[in-house]
């Protein structure tokens, strides 16, 4: 009898996990599907190999948590930021995006060098730049600036985005247990359907694609012209950095500036931007889009985050599902984009309302000329610093800095 009961008992708790690892795998293609336009959207504006893009993000994640003792739950894609300084070198090398390249692997050096310098100094006097008065608004500007972005996407057809949108925030307010975990890969597997019915998607291009094709690797050329372009744009960059990592530990709930620390997260960053820059790749960024999931799905399981890795490694070379996944259709991902950014507005609020900080009238000037700053450029007006005759800090790299240096004159 006592035989039974524990074979019972085995088979319940091989059932369990079997399910815990298939519930794993649903969550990171939820991840994957989150941060695929945006990581494939960088290489075909630039000109670098969405293959490779995938690849590079996806060795830069893992190599980001094993540098962070894998206990930071993100996903590291392809940075915009970058966007405007490789087109700049690609147009002065004659399309060579080699020399890019080289500007890329020596950003994700001076990354690393500034990890060094946060060890040095040590991270309570960085976190002391950084209260709540300047992160909430900083969180709130990283959403509200990527808004207009997915507001974009969903333009191209208003009727799937809303139908998208609408799902995935229907299961997310209704929905419970893992069916409302997985409300973005549901969303976006309707409003593929709905496409498919309106004929919006091209399969044409699934059925020739092959089903593999090696990625065009690429090695870096080094030239101190295309590196005095490329390079400068880490000191934007660094702030935008801050702002990910503590939008990422607000919604998990931890202290990632303490625990693994700044300079871990720098240096994985830096590491994983250099690895893109010898492999071919565009720079690799921590995610927003990867962020707004952890806040919709409250699971913060960071090896979620590494079989995702795993899985934009395998697409990478698995031609077939990669253009498959390219076929999902703009408005889908502009509408499931709409919640994920928003998600990180309302942290930034949320970041606010529970520090209990004094609303007086000095943090109230910090938080508005830091909105003010940072969401300047998407109301037409062009605040920057010039850093080189092609690179400017604007936008949160910007509001983050006067915010930074304004705290500590107002409040002393």
């Amino acid at each position: 009898m006592s035989e039974k009961v524990l074979s019972l008992s085995n088979s319940k708790e091989n059932l369990s996990y079997s399910f815990q690892n298939i519930k794993k795998i649903f969550l990171s293609v939820q991840h994957l599907v989150a941060m695929f336009g945006a990581t494939v959207l960088v290489p075909i504006l630039t000109g670098f190999d969405p293959s490779v893009a995938l690849i590079s993000a996806g060795i830069g994640t893992l190599v980001f948590h094993l540098v962070t003792k894998g206990v930071v739950p993100v996903f590291l894609g392809s940075s915009f930021a970058f966007i405007p300084v490789i087109l700049t070198v690609k147009e002065l090398y004659n399309g060579d995006l080699s020399y890019a390249q080289g500007g890329i692997v020596v950003a994700g050096i001076l990354y690393i060098i500034m990890s060094l310098l946060v060890k040095k100094f040590g991270v309570e006097k960085i976190k002391a730049y950084f209260p709540s008065q300047v992160t909430g608004p900083m969180i709130i500007v990283i959403g509200l600036n990527l808004v207009p972005v997915a507001f974009n996407m969903a333009s191209n057809n208003y009727i799937v985005a809303f139908i998208t949108l609408s799902i995935a925030l229907g299961i997310n307010f209704l929905g419970k247990g893992f069916l409302k975990q997985l409300s973005i890969l549901i969303a976006v597997v309707v409003g593929y359907l709905v496409s498919m019915n309106m004929g919006i998607v091209d399969n044409t291009v699934i059925r020739e694609a092959v089903w593999f094709s090696a990625p065009k690797f690429s090695t870096p050329k080094f030239d101190i012209g295309a590196i005095a372009i490329i390079a400068p744009v880490v000191l934007a960059v660094f702030m935008e950095h801050i702002g990910d990592i503590t939008t990422n530990g607000a919604v998990v709930g931890k202290d990632f500036m303490e625990n693994p620390g700044l300079n871990r997260t720098l240096l994985g960053d830096g590491l994983a931007t250099m690895i893109a820059g010898f492999l071919g790749g565009p720079a690799n960024t921590t995610y927003g889009e990867n962020t707004g999931v952890l806040a919709i799905t409250k699971v913060y399981d960071p090896s979620i985050l590494r079989l995702t890795a795993v899985l934009a490694i395998i697409l990478g070379c698995i031609n077939k599902i990669g253009v498959f996944l390219q076929t999902i259709p703009v408005p889908v991902m502009g509408g499931i984009s709409l919640m994920l950014f928003s998600m990180i507005s309302l942290i930034g609020v949320k970041t606010i309302k529970n520090s209990q900080i004094n609303l007086d009238i000095k943090n109230i000037i910090i938080m508005v000329t830091i909105l003010f700053i940072g969401l300047a450029s998407n109301f037409g007006l062009s605040i920057g610093i010039p850093i080189t005759s092609t690179v400017k800090i604007t936008g949160l790299s910007l509001a983050a800095i006067i915010g930074v240096i304004l705290n500590k004159i107002i409040n002393r």
